[in-house]
């Protein structure tokens, strides 16, 4: 077998894909190096060209960085949230993303974009200037679930934070045959407290630049890493209200193995070999349910809404009412026939299926049984009829 086909069979049977925005892509000139350093620059050769690709965008993500800086560093600097913001809280592939994209319907909302989320440094800027062309490099759909995806929509404000110069676990996504990076930006609790305030001081600032761009609303926010947060975001956001989703876990593990497959093919700067994959996303599963049950008990009551995936696809306009209920978001007959119109819109979307294992089926039942039990899920295997 040649070099070359080696390669694609590392990556999962897929081609060297073409340029498309990636987690790096929005990285200033530091914040990129520091990245490479920290790994050792160990980068694959087919994925050497992006490498420098990338570089290059460093440079330009630096000087639009500085322009933004210039121009709106004041007003950035005075600007006060409108409100707390309400979190969506969940294991990855619970259905955050879906939920995010239904409380943003409310006009009153507010929320960090795909291109806000890519170009945290200098989007108040550059926006007008560059987004018409990313769009036509954009993929139209989530490389992990075929979900469609622009750059005005929803994001995960933990994408922003990785190209602010942040640490995050989503830093190992570049270079996925590396330890895990940055393990203890989960939950933050064994950061001390300089590395604290930075990652509260880089947080805070995003948020202030999305609301300067959408003043007098709320934001809604989405990163399923905020679940682990719940202390440090109640300390800096104490009326902040809470979205917490559960889904089957013997249907989020294997799509779960799936998406972050997906992820590091897709944004690494190396070929990745997924070793020791399937025993990260058990603990990363095991962490999230631990510390959550720790610390729902830190949100009052009436700030937080627990929901099932299940129960929310079955009847979602019924389901985000009882969101706005309880959390007294109020305005829902406002929103709701937009509710129904994009629910409507959403019928041909068929979600992924998996057969697991009789080995993996039983591994899930004993390493996530509390969850099971808690949620009223069942762990027998589905029958084989």
């Amino acid at each position: 077998m040649t070099d070359k086909k080696q390669s694609r069979k590392a990556d999962g049977g897929a081609r060297d894909m073409p340029w498309e925005p990636r987690v790096w892509n929005g990285m200033t000139l530091k914040t990129w190096f520091s990245l490479l350093s920290r790994n050792g620059f160990r980068v694959s050769p087919t994925r050497v060209p992006m490498a420098m690709i990338n570089t290059g965008l460093s440079v330009a993500n630096s000087g639009l960085a500085l322009a933004q800086q210039m121009a709106f560093g004041r007003k950035i600097g005075k600007c006060q949230l409108a409100d707390d913001p309400v979190f969506i809280l969940g294991h990855w592939r619970t259905g955050t993303t879906w939920l995010h994209e239904l409380l943003v319907l409310d006009e009153r909302h507010a929320f960090p974009t795909t291109y806000e989320c890519l170009t945290p440094s200098h989007f108040l800027f550059s926006e007008a200037l560059t987004s018409w062309w990313l769009w036509m490099l954009m993929p139209r759909r989530r490389p992990m679930d075929n979900v469609r995806i622009g750059l005005d929509s929803p994001q995960e404000d933990e994408l922003a934070l990785c190209s602010l110069g942040a640490r995050s676990p989503y830093l190992t996504w570049a270079f996925p045959n590396r330890p895990p990076q940055d393990e203890k930006y989960f939950d933050l609790r064994d950061l001390s407290s300089e590395e604290l305030e930075s990652w509260k001081s880089t947080f805070d600032s995003f948020l202030r630049s999305v609301q300067v761009k959408n003043p007098g609303k709320r934001i809604i926010l989405k990163s399923p890493t905020h679940t682990f947060r719940v202390p440090v975001l109640l300390d800096m956001f104490p009326n902040a209200r809470f979205v917490y989703l559960v889904r089957d876990p013997f249907v989020v593990f294997p799509s779960m193995m799936k998406t972050w497959k997906r992820l590091h093919r897709y944004h690494g700067a190396q070929v990745p070999n997924h070793d020791g994959l399937e025993e990260y996303v058990f603990k990363n599963f095991e962490h999230l349910h631990r510390v959550f049950e720790e610390d729902r008990d830190k949100i009052a009551p009436e700030r937080l809404c627990v929901l099932r995936y299940e129960d929310l696809v079955s009847a979602p306009v019924e389901r985000t009412k009882e969101i706005y209920d309880n959390l007294d978001l109020g305005g829902f007959d406002d929103v709701q026939p937009k509710l129904k119109q994009f629910v409507a819109g959403l019928s041909d979307y068929v979600p992924n299926r998996h057969d697991l294992p009789v080995e993996l089926h039983e591994q899930i039942a004993t390493r996530c049984a509390d969850y099971i039990k808690k949620y009223g899920y069942s762990s027998e295997p589905p029958s084989q009829n």
